[in-house]
């Protein structure tokens, strides 16, 4: 559901005369008391960072869980694990704070695994002046941390008190359980209450300019499977025999090359297989085949990505690919299957008035106005998932570099400016009503 009333008063707010652009008194308190605490953020960032939460390491999940949830409840949040061991994954921590009734219910979305398994070499966290470097200080403990500072400060500011919030800390962001319905069920319901989601994943600065992030895109799977007649290379091409199976799935794989091309659409291959035999693992990570030269191939197997930016481009892009895979070549067929994963984030009206109310709250803090950020330059996430259901922005996290690899940073002083963004935002979203 949208919510016309509030996308009115963000671009009512968004354009204000200048004279309204200055900052209120609480919104002052908010400046100094994000600045007077960053050194008490940065120790904590660096404490739940040294803790092993790759999404598989189901009790360093939770040991991040637990040491973060008392941060909330000193807030006044209630906190609540939920367990997802149905969905083969640690689960998550909600926490939720009732304020004035009939204001803004705010949706924050973060994460608290990395993708960093125990197994990885990078297990270390050093900070070099602003410079922190360490397994998920950027993605996404270090979003944990903005929250956590722009809450502060809202408390310190008086204006936390009448806000509703409820703060969704997924474990499994980085590779999510399935089925992807339960995984994702309680994220969904709260957002089913809720009137905004900000997601709290890394901010993205190009050329020295923060942006503004408005959509992402989805972020789902095909496998292809082609088979042929099997028999001596010889008769390969002739109407007994066919082209066999390897042609068929080149001729598929082509066409798609070829012929969806468009804006905001990425289809990849990532792994491919082919001959006498040939299969792919269940985790789709692995390919096994064997064959030889003089034989027609019976079978070939592809795997890929498909990201796109709307529903209605998800839905074309694949009955177009359905149709070219339905066009074999003789001796041939072919089947494709779609696992959809991550819908997509479209850039509505709503979303860009979120964008606009943020320009206003830079404008008000003497901070330059952020552009809108190509969907491409960002994957998939949590907020994905209900951005169906509600109006929401992205990247008030911090920024750093070298996110899902080792040596990932984070610039120590974003955290402080992403902290004031939030917390000015969350507070004029709570002084309004739905």
């Amino acid at each position: 559901m949208r919510h016309a009333g509030l996308i009115a008063a963000l671009f009512a707010t968004s354009f204000a005369s200048p004279a309204s652009a200055q900052l209120s008194e609480p919104e002052q308190v908010i400046i100094s008391t994000v600045q007077d605490g960053f050194e008490r953020d940065v120790a904590f960032l660096e404490k739940i960072a040294s803790v092993n939460s790759g999404t598989l390491n189901f009790e360093g999940v939770k040991r991040v869980a637990e040491m973060v949830a008392p941060e909330f409840e000193a807030l006044g949040f209630t906190t609540e694990w939920i367990d997802q061991s149905a969905a083969g994954r640690a689960g998550h921590l909600f926490a939720r704070k009732s304020g004035k009734p009939g204001t803004t219910r705010m949706l924050l979305i973060a994460h608290l695994d990395t993708v960093f398994e125990p197994d990885s070499p990078f297990q270390t966290v050093t900070r070099e002046g602003d410079i922190m470097t360490g397994p998920g200080v950027e993605d996404d403990k270090g979003g944990i941390i903005v929250i956590l500072a722009a809450l502060r400060a809202m408390q310190a500011a008086g204006t936390l008190a009448d806000a509703n919030i409820v703060v969704a800390m997924t474990g499994d962001e980085e590779s999510a359980g399935n089925p992807i319905d339960l995984a994702r069920a309680d994220l969904v319901a709260a957002a089913k209450e809720a009137d905004v989601a900000l997601d709290f994943e890394g901010l993205t600065i190009e050329d020295g300019v923060d942006m503004g992030s408005i959509a992402r895109r989805s972020s789902n799977s095909w496998t292809l499977t082609a088979t042929g007649t099997e028999g001596h290379s010889s008769r390969i091409f002739s109407e007994r025999s066919g082209f066999g199976a390897i042609y068929e799935l080149a001729r598929i794989l082509d066409a798609f090359r070829r012929e969806l091309r468009e804006p905001d659409l990425t289809y990849s291959v990532g792994l491919i297989a082919g001959g006498a035999r040939a299969s792919i693992s269940d985790d789709n990570s692995a390919a096994h085949a064997n064959g030889k030269a003089n034989i027609i191939p019976p079978v070939a197997i592809a795997h890929g990505d498909l990201r796109t930016l709307t529903q209605e481009q998800t839905d074309r892009v694949v009955a177009k690919m359905k149709t070219i895979v339905a066009s074999h070549l003789s001796g041939t067929d072919a089947t494709i299957e779609f696992d959809f994963r991550y819908p997509p984030m479209g850039p509505t009206a709503g979303n860009r008035a979120l964008l606009d109310r943020l320009n206003a709250i830079n404008a008000d803090m003497g901070l330059p106005e952020m552009p809108i950020l190509p969907p491409s330059r960002r994957g998939a996430g949590d907020i994905n998932f209900v951005a169906s259901l509600i109006d929401g922005l992205i990247g008030f996290g911090p920024s750093g570099s070298g996110s899902h690899a080792p040596g990932e940073t984070v610039d120590l002083t974003t955290l402080t400016r992403q902290a004031q963004r939030a917390a000015i935002m969350m507070s004029r979203l709570a002084a309004e009503e739905r």
